[in-house]
C-alpha cells in the first residue's frame, strides 16, 4: 500500500476541472487499496452549492484550517477567500495557502510514501518538496499549464526580475521532483527543451469517466426551461478568463442573429464576464444566453443540449496548455469547435479524434460559416459527436490513466 499525498489549489467541492481530477484519482487510489491524504483550500473558485452540502466541512485549526471527506479521503482545507482580478489581494490568500499547507504537510499525515502536486503554481513544487524532506519522500511534479511560460506569453508578467524568479523555481522544481507528468506531448516536449532528461518527463494526459459522462438527450430539462431543445446550439461553459477568447464567438453571434434556428449558450464566470454582457447588451444580440456557473450536476445536460461546444485557447499558449474540458465534451457525443492556431496541442487532437473542427483565431465570419455549416448537416454533427466519444473511450479512460500513476508511485517508491 502506497500512502499517496495530494497537494493541490483546487479540490472537491470545489467545481474546477483540476480539482475533479485531483478527486478522481483519489478516491480511485483508495478503491485500489492504497491510503490518500490531501491538502487544499476552501472552495472559492468555482463554489458548488450542493457538492459542499455533500461534502461538508468541519473545522479543525480555528478559521485556518477545516477538513472534510471525499469518497474515503481525508480532505483538509486551508483558509482561502474568494478570488479576485487585483493581484495583491490574489497574492495574499495564495501566500496564506501555502503557509498553512506546509505546516499542515509537516505535522498532519504519518509515513507519506509520495507527494503529487499540479501546476500552475510553481511554488507548489518548493511545498511538496519541503514537505518530502520532512517525510524522506519524493514528490511528482503534474504539469497542467507550463508555468511560467504561459503567463509571460500572455503578456501578464512583464518584469525581468520577476522572470527570472520564476524560472529559477520552475528550474528547481523540475530538477528536486522524482517525476514531471505532463498531459500532452507538447507540454513534454517544452519541459524537455529546458535541460530536463526526457527519462524523468512522463506524458500521462488527462482522463475523463466514459461511465459517468455520457451522451444526454437534447430534450432534457435545462434545455426545455430556456427554450433551446428545437434550437441548434453552440455553448461555451467554463472560466470567462484571459486564457479564453470571445470576441470572434460573439462576432459569429451577430452575423447569424438573422438564423432563428441557431442560439449561443455561454455558462461560466470570470474577469471577463462584464465586459460579454455588455458586448451583448450593445449589439443586441437576443440569440445569446449568458448564464452563471451552474452545479456540477447540470453539466450532462448542457453539453446534452449543445449541438456543438465552443473550446478556445489563445494563440500565445500554443503548446503550453490543453483544456482539460475537450475530454468531456468528447465523451458526450458533442462536437467540438475549437478555434485554436493551427499547431496547437488542441488542434492536433480534435482533428486527430475527427470530432470536430478547427477554426483559427481572427475572424467572427469563419466562425459563423463552420457554425451554419453543421447546422445544415445534422448527420455530419452526429457523426463528429460519436467520433468523439469512440475516441475518449479508447483514448482516455480513467482506469487505465490512473495505472499509469499508480506504476509511476510504485516506480519513485521503489527506488527510495
Amino acid at each position: 500500500m502506497t500512502h499517496v499525498l495530494i497537494l493541490s489549489l483546487d479540490f472537491p467541492p470545489d467545481n474546477v476541472s483540476t480539482g475533479h481530477l485531483m478527486g478522481d484519482l483519489a478516491s480511485d487510489l483508495v478503491e485500489r487499496g492504497h491510503k490518500v491524504t490531501v491538502i487544499t483550500t476552501k472552495p472559492h473558485a468555482r463554489r458548488d452549492p450542493v457538492a459542499e452540502e455533500a461534502q461538508p466541512l468541519h473545522r479543525l485549526w480555528g478559521p485556518f484550517l477545516s477538513k472534510s471527506e471525499y469518497h474515503g479521503v481525508p480532505v483538509y482545507h486551508t483558509l482561502m477567500p474568494g478570488r479576485s482580478a487585483n493581484m495583491i489581494s490574489r497574492l495574499i490568500p495564495w501566500l496564506m495557502f501555502h503557509i498553512i499547507a506546509l505546516v499542515a504537510g509537516l505535522v498532519i499525515p504519518r509515513r507519506i510514501d509520495v507527494i503529487l502536486t499540479p501546476s500552475p503554481l510553481l511554488s507548489l513544487g518548493v511545498v511538496a518538496w519541503l514537505i518530502g524532506l520532512r517525510h524522506r519522500c519524493r514528490f511528482v511534479y503534474n504539469v497542467q499549464d507550463l508555468h511560467p511560460d504561459s503567463a509571460i506569453s500572455m503578456g501578464r508578467i512583464n518584469d525581468p526580475a520577476f522572470r527570472w524568479v520564476l524560472y529559477r523555481m520552475e528550474s528547481f522544481v523540475y530538477r528536486t521532483a522524482a517525476a514531471v507528468t505532463a498531459i500532452t506531448p507538447g507540454i513534454k516536449r517544452r519541459i524537455e527543451s529546458k535541460g530536463i532528461s526526457p527519462d524523468k518527463v512522463v506524458y500521462i494526459p488527462n482522463w475523463v469517466d466514459t461511465d459517468r459522462e455520457t451522451p444526454v438527450d437534447k430534450s432534457n430539462p435545462f434545455a426545455i426551461e430556456y427554450g433551446l431543445d428545437s434550437q441548434f446550439v453552440v455553448s461555451y461553459a467554463g472560466t470567462l478568463g484571459m486564457a479564453q477568447s470571445f470576441d470572434e464567438f460573439l462576432e459569429a453571434a451577430r452575423i447569424l442573429k438573422s438564423h432563428s434556428h441557431i442560439r449561443f449558450l455561454i455558462v461560466g464566470e470570470g474577469i471577463r464576464r462584464e465586459n460579454i454582457s455588455e458586448t451583448i447588451e450593445n449589439l443586441e444580440l437576443a440569440n445569446v444566453h449568458l448564464l452563471p456557473n451552474q452545479p456540477q450536476q447540470m453539466m450532462p445536460m448542457i453539453y446534452g443540449t449543445s449541438d456543438m461546444s465552443f473550446v478556445t485557447l489563445l494563440p500565445e499558449l500554443g503548446d503550453t496548455a490543453l483544456p482539460s474540458k475537450v475530454y468531456r465534451i468528447m465523451s458526450t457525443a458533442t462536437p467540438v469547435l475549437a478555434m485554436t492556431e493551427a499547431g496547437s496541442g488542441l488542434s492536433h487532437l480534435i482533428l486527430e479524434a475527427q470530432c470536430g473542427t478547427v477554426v483559427e483565431p481572427g475572424s467572427g465570419s469563419v466562425l459563423a460559416s463552420v457554425i451554419e455549416k453543421f447546422a445544415s448537416n445534422p448527420e455530419m454533427t452526429k457523426q463528429a459527436g460519436l467520433a468523439g466519444r469512440r475516441f475518449a473511450q479508447d483514448s482516455y479512460s480513467r482506469p487505465d490513466l490512473v495505472s499509469c500513476y499508480i506504476e509511476l508511485f510504485n516506480r519513485i517508491v521503489k527506488r527510495e
